[in-house]
């Protein structure tokens, strides 16, 4: 009889866990609530009320300790310390945008409530103290408007773009494509580094004194007429053209040298490369750039004043007569109303309204900006 030998097998053990344990997704969030109440809490308590920056402070720390021991006590110390990173930065991120919002939110309550057709569409052609005042005891309407301020922004704005833009870029095609860093490229790239740092200020008195000399010479004694629309413009273009180059710089050294060395490969010369590849690649962050240059000097107040001065009535021509924006209107009435005392209002609420149209202005560039970016971008293949 043969014995037959049973070989017992053990059971196989489980598999080890790749995982760690990690908290609900929920919690960092329900930590933060938690915090902010508590925070709250001890505010009244200790302060006898509510205060911002004791409560924001106090969440805030309340809040990193808080994620830091649950973390720790569950996840581990290094996941633990990963989660307060990622608590400082979003905190950080979170009072980066206070600012930007109260700040929106004031000029859309302001602004807003006093903003009317009538506004947008009259200047302060004939305005008289007067008609504020009937306005403050409830008699009219406002009165007056900021059309001539939409215009003159408009108008110099575009005229600062057609100086600056074409320069810009063509400097900074110059930098990356031409110079391979010879001495007029370095040059270059350091006149456009003191070029970012001028007050604006500096700059209007620069395109103002220019263009005084230029009429004295042509017609001595009339310096006066150097105040115009297109003298502000080349002050805007001054404070524009360096922003647009170091922009454009850096955009244009992201595009690939491997597309550069393909087309060159094909035989197509270099000029058409530009045109045809590195421009249309890089067409989205140049025209960001461009947004940001026009947001930097679209509510420039101090050159504005020294080029174009303040004027009253609707000037369509750059090249003759004064000319205001909406930062100068903004300016002006809140340093010389109309009507000086509680009639004060009324100008005060003029230059909301026109406060709120410049923020606008800046938000419908930004979008036509994408719009065109992403039509104009290379269109990707499969």
């Amino acid at each position: 009889m043969t014995t037959m030998n049973t070989i017992t097998e053990a059971p196989a053990s489980k598999p080890a866990k790749l995982t760690s344990k990690q908290l609900p997704k929920a919690t960092p969030w329900v930590v933060a609530v938690a915090s902010i109440i508590v925070a709250i809490v001890i505010s009244f308590i200790a302060f006898g009320g509510f205060n911002i920056p004791v409560v924001a402070v106090l969440a805030g720390l309340i809040n990193a300790i808080a994620v830091f021991a649950v973390s720790a006590s569950y996840e581990g110390r290094r996941k633990a310390v990963d989660r307060i990173a990622t608590t400082i930065v979003t905190s950080t991120f979170v009072l980066a945008c206070v600012p930007l919002i109260s700040l929106l939110w004031l000029t859309v309550s302001k602004g807003g409530a006093a903003i009317s057709g009538d506004l947008l569409t009259r200047t302060m052609l004939g305005m008289k103290g007067v008609l504020d005042q009937q306005y403050v005891a409830g008699e009219a309407t406002l009165a007056g408007g900021f059309y001539h301020a939409i215009v003159g922004t408009v108008l110099i704005t575009l005229a600062a773009c057609v100086i600056s833009i074409p320069i810009g870029v063509l400097t900074a095609i110059y930098l990356v494509e031409y110079s391979n860093k010879n001495r007029l490229g370095k040059a270059i790239t350091f006149l456009v580094d003191v070029m970012t740092g001028i007050p604006s200020i500096v700059a209007g008195l620069f395109a103002f004194a220019l263009f005084s000399t230029i009429a004295n010479v042509l017609m001595p004694g009339s310096a006066g007429i150097a105040k115009t629309g297109f003298t502000a413009a080349v002050a805007l273009s001054v404070l524009m053209i360096p922003i647009v180059v170091r922009n454009t710089e850096e955009i244009l050294r992201l595009v690939p040298m491997d597309l550069r060395e393909a087309s060159y490969a094909l035989g197509v010369p270099k000029w058409k490369t530009i045109v045809k590849i590195v421009l249309p690649t890089s067409v989205s962050g140049i025209l960001s750039g461009v947004t940001i240059a026009i947001a930097r000097v679209i509510g420039e107040t101090a050159p504005i004043m020294v080029t174009a001065g303040f004027a009253k009535t609707l000037n369509w021509n750059l090249f003759s007569g004064w000319m205001s924006t909406l930062p100068t209107f903004i300016y002006d009435s809140q340093l010389r109303p109309v009507s000086p005392g509680a009639a004060a209002l009324a100008s005060s609420e003029r230059a909301w309204a026109a406060a709120l149209v410049l923020v606008a202005l800046v938000m419908v560039l930004n979008l036509l900006a994408r719009i065109i970016a992403k039509v104009l971008a290379p269109k990707a293949g499969r």
